[in-house]
């Protein structure tokens, strides 16, 4: 069973560790995404072919974020993709992995494989982020949801 985290301050503090190999996934979790192998796939939404690992976003932070808050930085990678959620249907849900990114998909998204699953994120941490995000008053910043 995956522990869970709450608040978007244990997520940066995960990330403070310095591990260059998490991603953040939304989907209905590793017991679905993973086969018996522990080898991870997913589907290009458009075509339906069969991608060569889990499409999922990084939470590394690049060094042109400099000084910068890592709690924004966090957030903005958990907020971008929200929508997924909504999109992907019920129980679909933001978890951490740890894995090697293989390839990059058509939206030039990171495909990971070698996932080992880390925790659940929580709604409260979500919100944290929302909440950070909107207070940043940005008129051109939104999710990455193509349905607009």
């Amino acid at each position: 069973m995956l522990p869970t985290i709450s608040t978007l301050d244990e997520l940066v503090g995960l990330v403070e560790q310095g591990d260059a190999d998490l991603y953040v996934r939304w989907s209905l979790g590793p017991h679905t995404d993973l086969d018996g192998d522990g080898r991870a796939t997913s589907r290009d939404a458009l075509t339906g072919i069969e991608l060569p690992g889990v499409s999922a976003n990084s939470l590394r932070v690049e060094p042109w974020w400099g000084d910068r808050p890592l709690r924004l930085w966090v957030a903005r990678r958990l907020y971008d993709y929200r929508h997924l959620r909504d999109l992907r249907g019920p129980g679909v849900r933001a978890w951490i992995l740890r894995g090697r990114e293989c390839s990059r998909g058509p939206d030039n998204e990171p495909l990971v494989q070698d996932i080992h699953p880390v925790a659940w994120v929580d709604d409260a941490a979500l919100h944290e982020c929302e909440r950070l995000v909107a207070e940043q008053h940005s008129p051109e910043w939104g999710p990455l949801d193509r349905r607009g």
